[in-house]
């Protein structure tokens, strides 16, 4: 029993690392004999690892259709949206612990880079620094949830790079009211591209090229 639980907790790290790079496409099929074979380990520990997933939203369960990433209505992606700038401008409201207020900077070097990953990393240390633990973990699973869509609409965005610079110049320097501000900004255009993204994710394209 302990081997499937080592072996479960191994796949869930993975397949959250996965969905955290915005590797899956939202209502994209996830196959556990498949992730078995990747993972070296039979598809007991693997769905365990899925199901544990499925608790925390990350994966929806359509029983005889599978298990798949979340594929959002309008109305959901505009509340997930409203969420993770709910719970940014609260961390900015309680501001860095003293103990985290000198933190690595994010490295943004050029439009190539992963804005994907970058923009996962730059909204995990501004909750991470405030020390909320609760706070810190909502935003890991919006972060989360957010990473597949983040990856399938960045063609609709043409300034994502310069957005993500903005608001880690903000960030970095401390300027919490100008960071409020460009948080509330970076929220507000993608609520208005919500028609456009769920269109794309609805007609199956390839967004991930």
């Amino acid at each position: 029993m302990d081997s499937i639980h080592s072996k479960s907790a191994f796949a869930y790290g993975q397949v959250r690392r996965a969905l955290r790079s915005g590797r899956y496409a939202p209502g994209q099929r996830i196959d556990p004999v498949r992730l078995a074979a990747e993972f070296k380990t039979s598809p007991t520990p693997v769905r365990f690892a899925l199901y544990r997933l499925v608790g925390e939203a990350l994966v929806v369960d359509h029983a005889r259709g599978g298990l798949h990433i979340p594929l959002l209505t309008e109305v959901a992606m505009r509340d997930l949206y409203d969420w993770m700038e709910r719970l940014l401008l609260m961390a900015c409201d309680i501001g860095a612990a003293p103990a985290a207020r000198k933190t690595e900077p994010l490295e943004l070097a050029s439009a190539d880079d992963d804005l994907v990953k970058l923009t996962w990393q730059l909204f995990d240390a501004i909750a991470r620094a405030t020390a909320h633990g609760s706070l810190h973990h909502a935003v890991k699973q919006a972060n989360d949830r957010l990473a597949p869509i983040r990856r399938a609409k960045q063609g609709l965005l043409e300034h994502g790079f310069e957005e993500l610079s903005e608001l880690n110049r903000h960030w970095q320097a401390r300027d919490i009211p100008s960071l409020k501000t460009a948080l509330r900004d970076y929220h507000e255009r993608r609520k208005q591209l919500v028609p456009c993204i769920v269109a794309l994710l609805s007609d199956g394209s390839d967004y991930f090229r």
